[in-house]
């Protein structure tokens, strides 16, 4: 029995959108060395998303510097209200 994403290598529209829905993701700031604020975006599923593309979103949509990890973006600066609503233009689910 093939699995729910599995069609046989033919992309589905909309298989991406719904898997991204299916994420909850949190979205907090920590502060770091010299009391400088990171937001902090957790809760992907690497085997769905490519965290990385969404990294890259973040910090052109914010203009600020950040990294991927492997389940979480970090993002310089405290973005948190920001970030949520970028994440949901892109059609993840956020933790409000």
């Amino acid at each position: 029995m093939p699995e729910d994403d599995d069609f046989g290598g033919v992309d589905v529209p909309g298989v991406e959108d719904i898997a991204r829905a299916e994420q909850e993701l949190s979205v907090r700031v920590e502060r770091r060395t010299y009391d400088k604020p990171v937001t902090v975006v957790e809760g992907f599923d690497p085997d769905v998303t490519d965290v990385g593309d969404v990294a890259t979103t973040l910090k052109k949509r914010l203009g600020a510097g950040g990294t991927a990890k492997e389940t979480s973006v970090e993002v310089q600066g405290d973005h948190e209200d920001r970030v949520k609503d970028v994440l949901e233009e892109e059609g993840f689910a956020v933790q409000r």
